[in-house]
């Protein structure tokens, strides 16, 4: 099971060295392909070979890119691995327009739900109106409940003041958590013969991660839980190598699914299976989608 984490924020050189990752450093460490969910690359001193991208590709290991701003802003994801990608492609387009609004609906429903249960443990005031909230969503969202959820929302977790265009901490770490829950997303539909770019709601054309943009929102409050529970007073400087290291370790924190706990990241393989499994003429009811309970490290069985 792929489950590791490799966040890279020194100058290195990474190689393959047969089935594993060879990170050259002043000590080098060596971290088989089959373990490794992620690579995230953090300083500008970083090189690799072809073969490491190569790797990455066959393994289906999600590889980001940071900018200037160490923010991730692009994922080297495998090119259609999946054997049958051009059906899959066919039935999201098909997918007709009832089931998609319901399905949409579903997605909206679980985000606000993890954003009451976010209130909660936070115990910030307010977490049964948005369950009122959740329970109001209609198909298609046409009440715009989620909009309504998180212009509410927001400020209760993290202060009146808040607004998502200042610059600070938070947004810094909220940013960066999504973005790399954003670049899982895109490698689980990737490997499930989806094209990311074909959401079910989200439809820009300038956008490559629509779906990956639909299928991340129940999992936002993940993000949002950890950055709340580690804000300073200030909300000054800048993301620490630690915060980074963090933000990427909530691939590994628990969740509820519909067929019991288990990790972040084997939740968002399982939600895309269920994607899949409505394209291919289940109805939305075959979605399933995470629960937040708490930010809990999985425990892998070695």
């Amino acid at each position: 099971m792929v489950w590791r984490s490799v966040v890279i924020n020194q100058p290195a050189r990474l190689r393959r060295d047969h089935f594993s990752l060879l990170v050259e450093q002043e000590q080098s460490a060596h971290v088989p392909f089959e373990d490794i969910a992620v690579i995230v690359l953090n300083h500008r001193e970083i090189t690799l070979t072809h073969p490491v991208l190569s790797a990455c590709a066959e393994y289906g290991i999600g590889l980001y890119s940071t900018g200037d701003n160490h923010q991730p802003n692009g994922v080297f994801i495998p090119f259609l691995q999946h054997s049958r990608a051009t059906r899959m492609q066919r039935l999201q387009l098909d997918l007709d327009k009832p089931t998609t609004k319901r399905a949409w609906a579903r997605i909206v429903q679980a985000k606000i739900q993890n954003q009451a249960r976010c209130m909660e443990l936070l115990a910030a005031q307010g977490a049964d109106r948005l369950a009122s909230y959740a329970r109001r969503v209609r198909s298609g969202d046409t009440g715009n409940m989620e909009a309504q959820a998180s212009a509410f929302y927001f400020p209760q977790v993290f202060g009146r003041s808040f607004h998502r265009s200042q610059t600070s901490w938070t947004n810094a770490a909220l940013d960066y958590g999504y973005a790399v829950l954003r670049g899982a997303c895109a490698r689980a539909l990737v490997a499930h013969g989806l094209l990311p770019s074909l959401g079910l709601f989200h439809s820009s054309e300038q956008n490559a991660f629509n779906l990956a943009d639909d299928l991340i929102e129940p999992y936002r409050p993940i993000v949002d839980l950890h950055v709340a529970q580690h804000r300073t007073s200030d909300d000054q400087g800048e993301l620490l190598p630690a915060d980074k290291v963090a933000l990427v370790g909530l691939l590994n924190i628990d969740v509820a699914m519909p067929r019991g706990q288990m990790s972040v990241l084997a939740s968002i393989e399982q939600a895309t299976e269920a994607l899949a499994r409505v394209y291919d003429g289940s109805n939305e009811q075959a979605l399933e989608l995470p629960s937040l309970i708490a930010l809990r490290q999985h425990v892998f069985e070695m």
